[in-house]
């Protein structure tokens, strides 16, 4: 069977919800190669005290110990959240075909929202075929949940 960008995204999904539930910002990753998901991960790094347990880190180191590499020009990244730099710099690194993020990260973005680490002018010998929007509402929506909660929790 083939997937689509909206299936994937789905899987990136499920991976925020299960942040969300243990209290961490709810992001989720999934890697997909030949339309096979390789690695899926989410943030981890408040209940983990690391601060590199973001969801594309977590889930770009599975993917290198399952496929034994660090090059990853054939395969897709989904994000619910659009990479921060650290994250976007990795993704990069890596040499993914693809980034695809479903909303826009508006203080840490690092792919359009503060600043695009993936401009040709920035002339980098890796650049990234970028979509954003795909299954945008409801990945706002879980973080516009998440923080409010934790603004009435703070409020209390």
């Amino acid at each position: 069977m083939i997937y689509n960008d909206e299936y994937f995204m789905d899987i990136a999904l499920k991976e925020a919800h299960k942040a969300y539930k243990l209290k961490e910002v709810p992001v989720g990753c999934c890697i997909v190669k030949n339309n096979k998901i390789i690695s899926k991960a989410y943030n981890c790094k408040y209940i983990t005290n690391k601060a590199l347990n973001h969801a594309e880190i977590r889930a770009i180191n599975k993917a290198s110990n399952r496929l034994h590499t660090t090059v990853f020009d054939d395969c897709d990244i989904y994000i619910t959240l659009e990479p921060c730099v650290m994250c976007a710099g990795l993704i990069m690194q890596s040499r993914f075909k693809r980034v695809i993020y479903a909303t826009n990260e508006p203080k840490f973005g690092a792919l359009g929202s503060i600043i695009n680490l993936n401009n040709p002018e920035y002339k980098f010998n890796h650049h990234l075929e970028v979509l954003n929007g795909i299954k945008k509402e409801e990945s706002s929506d879980l973080l516009k949940k998440f923080f409010k909660e934790i603004r009435v929790k703070n409020n209390k």
